[in-house]
């Protein structure tokens, strides 16, 4: 079947435009605070301290007074792709694709009274970013691709009694996307000359909700139930593209349209405490990653208007256990210690280079030390082991084939925060 030329553009669009539609997306639990020393075990059902307003807003309700937590973080680690015998193209091996990336937050709680407590949020909670070296064998399919989300989050709690919270945050996300990637010639019959490039950039704001409830059946027991919304994020630009040719010149500017969906997520904690010294924690988690994964992609070009399609990434929903534990060692210093378990987004058939997920195994320490009655301050870790991830990707237009797989994959995370209660 042959194509029409004045489909030719759009239908390239498509292709390119799909590939980058979900860069780099990950929930993080890594923000700054210190859950991260807890791989997320108890998150819904802690409440120590205000960062409690991103996990469950009802955990305002046991703190008193008026409660400053700030956070610095950094993530690092391995994403290096290795090509096997069944690449067709050209290039070399991708290099250590996930560059450092510093992160932080702010939490505010203020107790009003018995009843009422209020606060505010603001952290970094989704996304991740995949920067490969530009000549690699997989670059038509991407070189480098980031999607974050920043959120910010007026909460209010209620305590009903001694056994009762219920807390609701407003959240308002402001997503950012980037993306590049290579454009390979041949299709367009010009074999002999240098690699096009594409580039796509927006920001866009979406809304959603975090609602939240915690049940004390009994002194030292704290049941949490979390529910953070889906936020929808709709990114629009103009194509930046680069490369000579009268095709390449007609899409250079096009209109383009992606519309996604960050997760919507719930979770169940435990924080059950032992003795004076230990206390048991454990949380299990759902993430609605099978809407993400749907993307709506809309182009518009002069030569044939606007066309539209969703995407099916073939995404799954995602769940995660995690067990943790807290040795009050001395009255100044608080152990954590936590593991968890991810389930993958994505089958080995469908992870693609933008996007490289997997199942994934949090080990994770940390430690607060009181500095005095109204200041602690807290440093953890986490390191989040993915393993070999192989993908196998073929591009429609040309045949290009890039098969390997991203050997030993992880990422750590170093955070230190601070909290002051007046």
């Amino acid at each position: 079947m042959q194509i029409k030329t004045t489909t030719l553009p759009t239908l390239t669009l498509l292709a390119l435009c799909c590939q980058q539609a979900c860069a780099g997306g990950i929930m993080l639990y890594e923000i700054g605070t210190d859950n991260t020393g807890l791989a997320n075990a108890g998150a819904a059902a802690r409440a120590q301290g205000p960062s409690t307003i991103a996990s469950n807003p009802a955990g305002m309700s046991y703190l008193p007074g008026t409660q400053i937590t700030g956070g610095l973080q950094v993530l690092y680690g391995n994403l290096s792709f290795n090509r096997d015998g069944n690449t067709n193209g050209t290039g070399s091996n991708s290099g250590n694709a996930l560059d450092p990336i510093p992160g932080g937050s702010f939490f505010i709680s203020h107790e009003l009274d018995e009843h009422w407590g209020v606060g505010f949020g603001n952290y970094a909670d989704f996304g991740l970013a995949a920067n490969y070296d530009n000549d690699w064998s997989g670059r038509y399919f991407a070189q480098n691709a980031s999607l974050a989300g920043l959120s910010f989050v007026p909460s209010v709690a209620y305590r009903f009694n001694e056994q009762w919270s219920l807390g609701v945050g407003v959240k308002a996300m402001y997503g950012m996307l980037q993306a590049q990637t290579a454009i390979d010639r041949s299709p367009f019959g010009l074999t002999d000359r240098a690699d096009g490039q594409f580039k796509y950039k927006d920001n866009d704001w979406g809304f959603g909700a975090n609602v939240g409830v915690i049940y004390a059946p009994q002194s030292g027991t704290r049941i949490g139930l979390a529910y953070t919304s889906k936020v929808d994020l709709e990114f629009e630009d103009g194509l930046d593209v680069k490369g000579n040719g009268p095709l390449l010149t007609r899409l250079d500017g096009t209109d383009t349209r992606l519309d996604m969906t960050v997760p919507q997520t719930v979770t169940l904690s435990l924080f059950q405490q032992l003795d004076p010294q230990w206390a048991l924690l454990a949380s299990v988690n759902w993430q609605d990653w099978s809407e993400f994964g749907d993307v709506a992609v809309q182009v518009d070009t002069s030569a044939v208007g606007a066309q539209s399609t969703t995407i099916d990434g073939h995404y799954k929903d995602t769940w995660q256990l995690a067990l943790g534990a807290q040795y009050q060692a001395t009255r100044q210093l608080l152990w954590n210690v936590g593991v968890a378990y991810d389930s993958s987004a994505v089958s080995d058939g469908n992870r693609t280079f933008s996007v490289p997920m997997g199942e994934s195994w949090r080990i994770a320490t940390g430690a607060t030390y009181a500095l005095n009655k109204d200041t602690d301050i807290n440093v953890s870790w986490a390191l989040v082991w993915l393993g070999d991830m192989p993908v196998d990707q073929t591009k429609t237009t040309s045949g290009t084939r890039t098969s390997g797989q991203f050997d030993n994959a992880w990422i750590q995370a170093v955070t230190g925060n601070m909290t002051w209660r007046f």
